[in-house]
């Protein structure tokens, strides 16, 4: 098994109101991480967020494909 070069630590905060999230990574913590809901899944969930933002998922899909 190889050495572990890198470990992230983050943590994702709940915000009132639905789906509204803040995520933080250690390494920056002065850089939150909006997320939220829009598009198909504010449909889904028959939800009007205040605020569109993009979703976890979102977070997810960029981070494979890229």
């Amino acid at each position: 098994m190889g050495e572990v070069i890198h470990v992230t630590k983050a943590r994702i905060v709940k915000e009132p109101g639905r789906g509204m999230k803040t995520g933080y990574l250690d390494a920056f913590p002065e850089e939150p991480i909006p997320y939220g809901i829009h598009g198909g899944i504010k449909n889904f969930y028959k939800a009007e967020p205040e605020e569109e933002r993009p979703a976890t998922l979102d977070h997810l899909a960029a981070a494979v494909a890229g």
